[in-house]
């Protein structure tokens, strides 16, 4: 093999790892859309992910790639099914599946901001547009010698190809379909909707920062010559962004809302990884921290203006992360644009570093022309489903959660399913019913039943309820056994007490009234006297500070053993 057939066969094999990386990415995105929404909704937001991609691969090979890189003029492609034509003329396999993967990553930036509440037809809709005509044309544009890289526009490897579009999509799409129920007071005061996650929206987080590597190195398309120098600049380039942005959120959010946010932090990571797409080929590492910081406070202050002030309800912050940071991004290229372009010569065309106004100017009209042309298209496709199929789910479904009315999913979670689960399937549960009825013996002749009076047959019965800390289960637990209560009821729930909670902030947004893992404890006693019970609890929980716990008493009118038939004080007692 000689040098030349060598040097391409390593960056095709390059090109496809990173095509690969790029893919995973869905995964990132469905794993913080889902973390960062509540339970009720998480399979469908796994599903919209899966069928994106899905459906935009061949809708993108049929019509899209032909759109993109076709070369009828430079505002459009031209039509070419299939491919085949556009492959044969100077493009090859590895370009497709290359931008395959990026175009699915636009059409999933979508899902986010609509999340909860869009009619899963409605998605498959829009998505397949956006892969089909949205993303190709103003690809072409950039990517596939149109006007706007004829003028000179740089977009690396995507802030505005790719994200800006979807987050342009995401915020007409979000504005139009109306948020969801209880997020505005009637004062139009924000409320917070807290994920059901943030173990999953972290996990995601981390699966796109490692993906981003594939993402923006990948672009260079090539490891030979100067490709490799090229690609680990954009590493560090990309890396560094993505830090300075996440401490940046950390410490703005820890000075606002007094505590750093956690959720915020996750979206700031996303922020600077978003905006270094751009030029992470073109800034030096110091140019790309403060691109970090800048989004940092864009992402922050851009996601607050979006909820708060224009009311356009975006549960994921895709509009803040992809939308304004990709347009940041787009910007920064025409202020910190040190080495040329793609390559390892310096050569500044950045406002900072005395190259001018021309590359800000050319950067601010691509981005300009590329958000008019997606605003307005998805504005029009986005009210043709409304007032056709529906965009938007009913009150009913919403208030259910998408995942049973969408897909006839009780729970994704089968371990919070809201009915028992029944391994052996419903016609087994109905032949259970109907069995009720038909019972050959009564109860009393298919079990022996002793009923046993002792001396204390007549003691009150007396129910106790706790609700406390779960960090003071285990000691709790131990204490009542050593007093000899060993029937108990032990349940996870929330609430708060008449303090309301500790107030927080969820992304900017205050939460009305904090809701608190607690445990609650139920025990009914006769033989033990309650006062016992009671301080033997207070002795374990007591601190004096706010959030001890509840006890409630109550009286019990009858306790029944159903295997026994025992009642009152005898059904508290141990057969033995």
């Amino acid at each position: 093999m000689d040098i030349n057939a060598l040097a391409t066969s390593m960056d095709v094999g390059w090109t496809l790892v990173a095509a690969a990386l790029v893919f995973f990415m869905q995964a990132g995105f469905a794993m913080v859309e889902t973390g960062f929404t509540r339970a009720k909704n998480a399979g469908n937001i796994i599903m919209k992910n899966l069928m994106d991609f899905s459906l935009g691969t061949p809708i993108f090979w049929l019509v899209g790639f032909g759109i993109m890189f076709g070369t009828m003029n430079g505002f459009f492609g031209g039509f070419d099914f299939l491919a085949d034509g556009v492959v044969g003329e100077g493009y090859n396999w590895t370009t497709l599946i290359f931008q395959t993967v990026f175009c699915a990553t636009a059409a999933t930036i979508v899902s986010g901001s609509m999340a909860e509440r869009t009619k899963f037809s409605a998605y498959c809709i829009y998505s397949m547009v956006i892969s089909a005509v949205i993303y190709p044309i103003s690809g072409h544009w950039i990517w596939g010698g149109g006007w706007l890289s004829q003028l000179g526009f740089h977009d690396f490897a995507g802030s505005t190809a790719v994200h800006m579009v979807g987050g342009v999509a995401a915020f007409v799409g979000a504005a139009i379909l109306g948020p969801r129920i209880g997020k505005y007071t009637k004062d139009g005061k924000a409320r917070a909707i807290p994920g059901h996650s943030l173990t999953l929206g972290a996990l995601g987080v981390f699966i796109l920062w490692f993906c981003w590597f594939g993402f923006n190195g990948g672009s260079t398309v090539a490891l030979s010559g100067s490709g490799a120098e090229v690609a680990a600049r954009v590493f560090v380039t990309t890396n560094m962004a993505a830090a300075v942005a996440t401490v940046t959120v950390m410490c703005i959010t820890w000075i606002r809302y007094k505590k750093p946010d956690v959720s915020m932090t996750l979206n700031g990571s996303l922020a600077g990884l978003v905006a270094i797409t751009a030029g992470c080929d073109t800034v030096t590492p110091f140019g790309a921290a403060i691109i970090g910081i800048i989004a940092g406070f864009v992402v922050v202050f851009g996601i607050e203006f979006v909820d708060q002030k224009i009311k356009v309800d975006d549960p994921v912050g895709a509009v803040g992360v992809h939308g304004l940071c990709g347009a940041t991004g787009t910007l920064m290229v025409g202020l910190f644009g040190y080495y040329a372009y793609g390559s390892t010569e310096v050569a500044p065309v950045g406002l900072f570093y005395g190259g001018g106004v021309h590359a800000l100017a050319i950067q601010a009209l691509g981005m300009v022309a590329v958000i008019a042309w997606v605003a307005i298209t998805m504005t029009i496709v986005f009210q043709i489903i409304k007032h056709t199929i529906g965009l938007r789910v009913s009150e009913a479904e919403e208030i259910m959660g998408l995942d049973k009315p969408e897909h006839g999913l009780s729970s994704a979670y089968a371990d919070f399913m809201p009915v028992v689960p029944n391994v052996l399937g419903t016609k087994a549960a109905e032949k259970a019913a109907s069995m009720v009825d038909t019972i050959p013996v009564a109860v009393e002749k298919a079990v022996p039943v002793t009923k046993v009076t002792t001396e204390g047959s007549d003691h009150k019965l007396t129910k106790i309820v706790i609700v406390t800390k779960q960090s003071k289960f285990e000691v709790l637990k131990e204490a009542l056994g050593a007093i000899g209560v060993s029937g108990m009821t032990v349940t996870n729930v929330i609430g708060c007490g008449v303090q309301k909670g500790a107030a927080e902030y969820y992304r900017g947004a205050e939460v009305d009234v904090t809701l608190l893992p607690k445990i609650k404890m139920e025990v009914v006693v006769s033989k033990i006297p309650v006062e016992t019970v009671v301080e033997t609890v207070k002795k374990v929980l007591y601190t004096g500070h706010i959030g001890d716990g509840k006890i409630f008493v109550y009286d019990v009118e009858n306790v029944i053993k159903v295997r026994t038939g025992a009642e009152g004080f005898d059904a508290l007692q141990d057969d033995e």
